[in-house]
């Protein structure tokens, strides 16, 4: 077994063994309970944070390093044990351009995920102007009630006021014209 062979082996087991031990370990004892003022209040060690204090994954971040660091090891070995890349002038760049190729490609993969994740249904303030809406409690004159509305699939409820201080009685259609804090002004439609 040749030296170069040796590193590249080496690289695959610390890369390979880092993967497994962060996997388990990183459930066992890392990032549930952190108290919620400390950045990634709640997430996991392996991923990373964002300036949101939401996961994220960072291009340095311990899941594409163990990844480079394993594609390495890797792709060292198969090229090292081939006769026509058998030259470590040969295999160390390929194995490198390789293990950044597959670096790269995790990191985009969970940034995706992770992108996907994160997103919510909780509905937004400019996307409701104008949706229709059922009153579920009736608005009295000059007072609040309460209205349903549909938005990305979810329903929600809202406390809301008839937009001109009319009384509007339950059932009835209406649209959302505006909100403020949590306020929606409707109008019979």
């Amino acid at each position: 077994m040749s030296t170069v062979f040796l590193i590249y082996a080496v690289c695959f087991g610390v890369g390979l063994m880092f993967t497994i031990f962060s996997a388990f370990l990183g459930h066992i004892f890392g990032g549930h309970e952190a108290p919620p003022s400390e950045i990634g209040a709640s997430g996991h060690a392996e991923v990373g944070f964002e300036e949101a204090d939401m996961p994220g994954i960072s291009v340095f971040s311990p899941t594409t390093v163990a990844s480079f660091i394993t594609a390495l090891g890797g792709l060292g070995m198969i090229f090292s044990s081939i006769n026509a890349t058998k030259s470590v002038w040969i295999s160390a760049p390929l194995s490198i351009l390789g293990a950044m190729a597959i670096a790269i490609g995790v990191f985009f993969l969970f940034a995706a995920l992770f992108k996907t994740l994160q997103s919510s249904s909780e509905s937004r303030v400019g996307q409701m102007l104008g949706q229709p809406a059922t009153i579920i409690s009736p608005i009295p004159a000059n007072g609040v009630g309460e209205i349903a509305y549909v938005q990305s699939g979810s329903r929600y409820t809202a406390p809301a006021r008839e937009e001109k201080g009319a009384a509007v009685a339950t059932g009835q259609s209406v649209k959302i014209v505006r909100v403020v804090g949590s306020q929606f002004y409707v109008q019979p439609t």
